[in-house]
């Protein structure tokens, strides 16, 4: 009796496994694939994204140089002039140039949260646009599936360049 259910359970599982191949291998099955990393890096819209970023930020990371230069010119004049300064004197220059190199930080960092919490903006307009791009082309065309990710993509399933063709006509 116990050796009849693992005949039967073995005898469903090559069917099962002999199956499968017939089922992805249907030629009624259509498959797309499309490459986020290219619609990233090639479309207008993510070079519009970028320079208008550029733009946005482009004043903050002008200041955060030039307070880098004053800092390092200061802790430069430090250095110079440090043996002949009395201890007091000492102490409240390293004391200047730590608060000032404290700033310098504060700066830094809100100025990369900014810049990262704008990119994350940027970045979610941008692929939510190319996903209803995406399944227009799925429904006007009648794919089945369309990945964004694969180890292999064979180009005659890749929509990517009608994906960023779409993209770019309706950035203008």
């Amino acid at each position: 009796m116990q050796h009849t259910k693992w005949l039967a359970a073995g005898m469903l599982a090559v069917l099962l496994a002999s199956a499968a191949p017939a089922v992805i291998a249907d030629p009624a099955v259509k498959i797309g694939y499309v490459s986020t990393e290219r619609i990233m890096r090639e479309s207008t819209a993510a070079k519009t994204a970028e320079e208008r970023l550029s733009q946005e930020f482009a004043p903050r990371d002008k200041e955060l140089q030039a307070m880098s230069a004053k800092l390092k010119a200061a802790a430069d004049q430090f250095e110079k002039d440090g043996p002949v300064l009395t201890d007091a004197q000492r102490a409240q220059r390293q004391r200047a140039l730590q608060e000032m190199d404290i700033e310098f930080q504060r700066k830094r960092r809100e100025f990369q949260d900014d810049l990262n919490q704008r990119k994350n903006e940027e970045l979610q307009t941008l692929l939510g646009n190319a996903q209803r791009i995406v399944r227009q082309i799925a429904q006007q065309q009648k794919y089945d599936v369309i990945l964004q990710d694969a180890v292999y993509v064979n180009p005659k399933i890749d929509i990517t360049d009608q994906v960023l063709k779409a993209l770019d006509q309706n950035a203008h």
